[in-house]
């Protein structure tokens, strides 16, 4: 049987990553391999109190970033550790540090992978505590999904139907353009072609950039039903909370069409997501609707969008 390595990225929430870790060895059962738990700088003993249980777990193995460089970088540092013998698995799983597999969700990855030497990726369906699902299957973003989503009305999305998104959830396995990191299992050999996560993105649209990268080199992404984790979603960087959107979401956006794209081409997708919050705007004053866009988001919109370009590493802010 391919092995796997699972690698899950701790930032400053040990005890869930460790119960994330208790979960993971369970659904690791009968697969050859082994978990990696990468500290990434938490600097608030979480790397001391997590080398301590995982004395317990022979299977786990818990190691430092050394710094901070996001969640790209961070789970990078697990992937080129290989497995503790120095080897390369065969696949490679990334798991949240607040996602909890089901006992045979990381097994029905590896059997679709198996039977699907043509796939590179492939995804579980994430659900909350209240079984719900959560959206995890997107199509990749474009200067037509930018203008639909910022106008948020009912015309403008059935006319670009086809270029949303965050389109209705497959209720069968099926190809997707990317998943959110939650749980995916990815093919060791794909990533040595195409190379780890582009560690420039601190955090948002690296795993959006690693299955276009994917995609582009002919290995598509699939999200598997049958594969379902619970997911808690945002524990560690406090999206649920935000006020206002930080500015390295902003910056992400940016070199994800940069890179992807060109410069032209992020700057009309800008100028897109502007003429679509002008059409939410004028349904919000007539139709007397409350705003749901968070604070000061058109004016750091654009303020990251023309202004200077970002450095090379688009570091969090404190």
């Amino acid at each position: 049987m391919n092995s796997v390595l699972c690698v899950i990225l701790n930032w400053r929430t040990a005890e869930m990553t460790l119960k994330a870790t208790e979960a993971a060895l369970v659904a690791m059962e009968g697969i050859p391999g082994a978990i990696t738990i990468v500290d990434n700088d938490s600097q608030d003993g979480s790397f001391e109190a997590m080398t301590e249980a995982a004395k317990d777990w022979p299977r786990v193995r818990v190691i430092q970033s050394g710094r901070n460089g996001g969640y790209g970088a961070g789970n990078n540092v697990g992937i080129r550790a290989g497995l503790p013998d120095g080897t390369s698995p065969d696949y490679v799983y990334i798991l949240n540090s607040d996602a909890f597999p089901a006992p045979d969700a990381i097994r029905a990855l590896v059997d679709y992978l198996d039977t699907h030497p043509e796939v590179g990726f492939a995804g579980s369906h994430i659900h909350g505590e209240d079984g719900e699902p959560h959206t995890t299957a997107f199509r990749f973003p474009s200067i037509a999904s930018e203008f639909e989503g910022a106008a948020k009305t009912g015309p403008v999305s059935k006319l670009l139907k086809n270029a949303i998104v965050a389109p209705p959830l497959p209720t069968q396995t099926t190809r997707v353009d990317w998943l959110a990191g939650a749980s995916v299992l990815m093919r060791q050999a794909v990533l040595d072609q195409i190379g780890l996560f582009d560690e420039t993105f601190f955090l948002y649209f690296e795993e959006t950039d690693l299955c276009r990268r994917a995609a582009m080199a002919s290995w598509p992404t699939v999200y598997v039903v049958e594969s379902r984790v619970m997911h808690l979603g945002s524990v560690s960087t406090g999206m649920k909370e935000w006020r206002r959107v930080p500015d390295y979401w902003f910056r992400s956006r940016r070199y994800y069409f940069e890179k992807n794209h060109g410069a032209l081409y992020a700057m009309a997708a800008t100028l897109a997501h502007v003429a679509g919050l002008g059409i939410y705007g004028a349904r919000v004053l007539v139709q007397r609707k409350p705003k749901v866009n968070p604070p000061y988001f058109l004016r750091d919109l654009l303020k990251h969008s023309f202004g200077s370009r970002p450095a090379k590493r688009l570091v969090q802010e404190s």
